[in-house]
């Protein structure tokens, strides 16, 4: 898709330049980010892009529309010296908010529409200004993220994705080129779920930490980094805000090969008006 737009006026450079890692960790070129990286920030498309997303997840729940109101109960009038409510021949209350038994009030219901649509336009924009924040120092350190680089994003030869086949040398490779400490960030601040969401299968919550983007699932270095506390693995192909902006909030620390980086640049276009 083409997008058309005006260069960010914020950036404190008209080229944006960044060094690409060998296998050993090793700068041995530089090269120029795509156009899509000069596009502006636009924090509201991307709240309402990551707001679409993540609802577009949620599954309807609602009771059923008779619960608490399967009763017997009959209100007997006045006279009584008892409150005005559907009473059974004992005299229990039923079937009002108040009583026990009784139906709740404004339940959850499944008809309810949870999921926000956006237009595709939007979506794709949105994606574009999140993949923008990406090299934005600034944004990416209100974010929280810890890291020894003085470039974003991390830009990686296509050869390590088949190079580095287990943990251990991910994480020494990861060392050289300066993000493991944000790895490390997560592993620290990892913590049981406070709430009830621990009996729900989310028992345990861990920062989001590195988003590696590279050619495939199944090359080697996706297989090695997968299970790092907190680190995301993406292809272009299907790269959302969920990725790019966890939480609605752009600036990601992001690692992405050669490869990956043609690709994007392919799917998203971007023009500009002088």
């Amino acid at each position: 898709m083409v997008l058309v737009g005006i260069k960010d006026p914020h950036l404190e450079v008209q080229r944006l330049v960044v060094p690409v890692f060998d296998v050993n960790g090793s700068v041995i070129r530089e090269i120029d980010l795509p156009s899509l990286f000069y596009y502006p920030v636009r924090k509201d498309l991307i709240r309402r892009a990551f707001l679409s997303a993540f609802t577009a997840m949620l599954q309807p729940k609602g009771r059923d529309p008779l619960a608490g109101k399967r009763t017997t109960a009959r209100y007997w009038g006045v006279g009584y010296g008892l409150a005005r409510v559907p009473r059974l021949p004992d005299g229990t209350a039923r079937f009002v908010v108040s009583a026990r038994k009784g139906h709740i009030a404004f339940p959850p219901r499944p008809d309810r529409r949870i999921h926000e649509e956006v237009n595709r336009k939007e979506r794709v924009t949105a994606i574009v200004s999140a993949l923008a924040a990406t090299s934005r120092v600034s944004l990416v350190r209100e974010r929280g993220h810890v890291f020894a680089c003085e470039k974003l994003p991390v830009v990686i030869d296509s050869s390590v994705e088949s190079a580095i086949s287990r943990a251990k040398e991910a994480r020494e490779y990861l060392e050289k080129i300066g993000v493991w400490s944000d790895i490390e960030r997560s592993y620290e601040r990892a913590r049981v779920r406070a709430g009830k969401g621990k009996m729900r299968g989310r028992r345990y919550t861990e920062p989001r930490s590195v988003l590696f983007i590279l050619s495939s699932y199944t090359s080697l270095l996706a297989k090695a980094v997968r299970n790092f506390p907190g680190v995301d693995v993406a292809t272009p192909s299907n790269l959302s805000v969920l990725h790019l902006a966890p939480g609605g909030v752009p600036g990601r620390l992001t690692v992405v090969s050669t490869t990956a980086l043609e690709e994007i640049a392919e799917k998203y276009e971007v023009k500009f008006i002088e």
